[in-house]
């Protein structure tokens, strides 16, 4: 697994927080309520959502854990709803407010690009917007999922497939192979059940099912 020093991940997650915001700039109110490939939440709802990940130091993540009574659920529900802001343009702000922060939760810098990257998929998907990202980005977020469960299922999810980028270096595993680009694989790791569709390979749909069951 490749370990990049804890300023290079901020910077990569600072850029990846920005290219959404300036993504998200032109967006109507209906796109703003556009569903996103996070189950129930919309496209505004996860940028809030991500809003609050920069916001939320140790402390106070373990004060809302203790409030909602250790239901984890709900101090997501709580925090990303201090963060939606009195409409689309005030919640826009407020993430672009956070782009250079690196306040977090107790979780490693490589799950907060990873919950940077994966997100900003959730939002841009269904939206249609593209973006290209760097293969180190990319390369970086599928090391860190391959090797855990934390926070979101996909070290379990990947088990006894063989993963391939074939457009970048990332490859993982044994067992029937699945390839495509480092996004998808990504995005297919951490349960979007739709981005098998641009992936190919004999493992495919056993990955497509383990993703529907997230």
């Amino acid at each position: 697994m490749t370990t990049l020093p804890g300023r290079t991940v901020w910077s990569l997650i600072r850029a990846e927080r920005a290219a959404l915001a300036d993504d998200l700039g032109a967006l109507t109110a209906e796109q703003w309520a556009t569903p996103s490939l996070c189950e129930g939440l919309t496209v505004r709802e996860v940028l809030a959502h991500l809003t609050a990940g920069a916001s939320l130091n140790t402390v106070r993540w373990f004060a809302g854990v203790v409030r909602c009574r250790f239901d984890f659920d709900r101090q997501v529900a709580m925090r990303l709803a201090e963060h939606l802001g009195s409409g689309p343009a005030d919640t826009l702000d407020r993430f672009r407010r956070v782009v250079p922060s690196t306040t977090t939760p107790p979780l490693p810098a490589l799950a907060m690009l990873g919950e940077t990257v994966v997100h900003g998929e959730d939002i841009r998907r269904p939206l249609r917007i593209r973006r290209e990202y760097p293969v180190e980005t990319v390369t970086s977020v599928a090391e860190y999922y391959r090797g855990t469960d934390l926070v979101v299922v996909a070290k379990g999810r990947i088990g006894g497939l063989r993963l391939v980028a074939d457009d970048g270096p990332f490859a993982t595993g044994d067992g029937p192979l699945v390839t495509g680009p480092t996004a998808a694989l990504v995005m297919a790791m951490t349960g979007r059940a739709a981005c098998c569709d641009e992936l190919d390979g004999d493992g495919v749909d056993m990955l497509r099912g383990r993703a529907a069951m997230r």
